[in-house]
């Protein structure tokens, strides 16, 4: 590649490298609980990011939002919220009142405001919620429900495509927990975008082997396979013994510091394909890979945990991850497979693609400092 060549190349992995790091998943949470006469009760966390495209919180418009800017706006946002969230039982309206918002929490170094709601549904029934909220304005937001009557907690996510869910709060069958949370599973390792770029740059080198200082591509095929299946046979059991112990309680890392040691893994593995430093990964991605379950178990708490199936839940989440993990590979090894003695993949994709891998994790390294 000539010198203009590269110099075009690198800023077009920059813009995208913005790009993709300004567009932060839209979530928001709803926690609620319904007791045994109909009163319904909870909160409602959605990002201050959010609501100031919703409704506005900047009055001054400086790109900064202040605890002020929010308390001004306290009765917009609860009318915002009215209108929103519809929750109705036996085909009958329940009646929501929506605090002004008094309190803010973190979730990944993030602000959400937090509006206390409560009302009163019919006694018994299906209960129905219906949620509109944000997706106006983005469309891959969504909501992580959890709503329970004290015996039972139920956990959904609601998203663009899928408003509305009726949900029968006497039912708890272990098939259904097992559905839900293979599901959740499966979504929050397609949208954990620093999980899937650590695993694709673990997956980068996985079709070459280091000759004379330089990359060549492995010509078994049956080698490949071998190591893929080692380096995340120890990414999937690192992960899975620190989600379970610490969704359990066993282990209550900061979260601050596991987001930081997750992307600080990322640009790691990345800059080793550039500058290899470390050969066989195995021991490695087992070492990090003890940070990204304990990652996926801060996901998992905040889908909450069905007090009566909480180790069926656990490995249902977790059997999900990897069948979202088993996805990826399955679409992307035999890519690599293919390209792996080219010119094209051994001296751009790889290198160009650990580049825009490292820089992304410098990025969230920066954020969650």
């Amino acid at each position: 590649m000539n010198q203009w060549f590269k110099i075009g190349l690198i800023s077009l992995i920059l813009m995208i490298t913005h790009s993709v790091a300004a567009h932060q998943l839209s979530t928001s949470y709803i926690i609620a609980k319904i007791d045994d006469t109909g009163h319904i009760s909870g909160e409602w966390q959605l990002s201050l990011t959010d609501l100031e495209l919703a409704i506005g919180l900047d009055a001054n418009s400086n790109g900064e939002l202040t605890w002020g800017e929010v308390k001004d706006s306290q009765a917009e946002i609860a009318s915002y919220l009215s209108e929103h969230l519809s929750i109705s039982r036996k085909n009958l309206k329940c009646q929501l009142s929506f605090d002004l918002v008094e309190r803010l929490q973190d979730h990944a170094n993030e602000a959400f405001a937090v509006t206390d709601f409560s009302g009163q549904c019919a006694i018994s029934g299906t209960l129905e919620l219906y949620y509109s909220a944000i997706f106006s304005e983005d469309s891959s937001h969504e909501v992580i429900v959890n709503i329970g009557d004290g015996l039972r907690l139920h956990s959904f996510v609601l998203d663009d495509k899928t408003q509305k869910i009726e949900l029968d709060l006497k039912a708890g069958s272990w098939l259904t927990t097992l559905k839900q949370f293979i599901y959740q599973g499966i979504v929050h390792i397609l949208i954990g975008l620093d999980h899937i770029l650590f695993l694709l740059a673990l997956l980068l080198p996985a079709v070459l082997q280091r000759k004379d200082n330089k990359w060549q591509g492995i010509g078994d095929v049956k080698t490949i396979l071998t190591n893929t299946v080692w380096i995340v046979s120890a990414f999937t059991l690192a992960h899975s013994l620190t989600l379970t112990a610490t969704a359990l309680g066993w282990l209550s890392p900061s979260s601050r510091w596991v987001e930081l040691g997750i992307a600080c893994s990322v640009l790691f593995a990345a800059l080793n394909n550039i500058w290899p430093l470390v050969i066989r990964l195995a021991w490695l991605t087992f070492a990090f890979g003890l940070l990204h379950g304990m990652g996926f178990a801060g996901v998992l708490g905040e889908l909450g945990l069905p007090a009566d199936q909480q180790l069926l839940s656990i490995l249902a989440f977790n059997l999900g991850v990897e069948l979202g993990q088993l996805v990826i590979l399955i679409l992307l090894l035999p890519v690599l497979i293919l390209l792996r003695k080219t010119k094209f993949y051994i001296q751009g994709v790889m290198p160009i693609g650990s580049l825009l891998i490292a820089l992304m994790a410098v990025q969230w390294i920066t954020e969650r400092w």
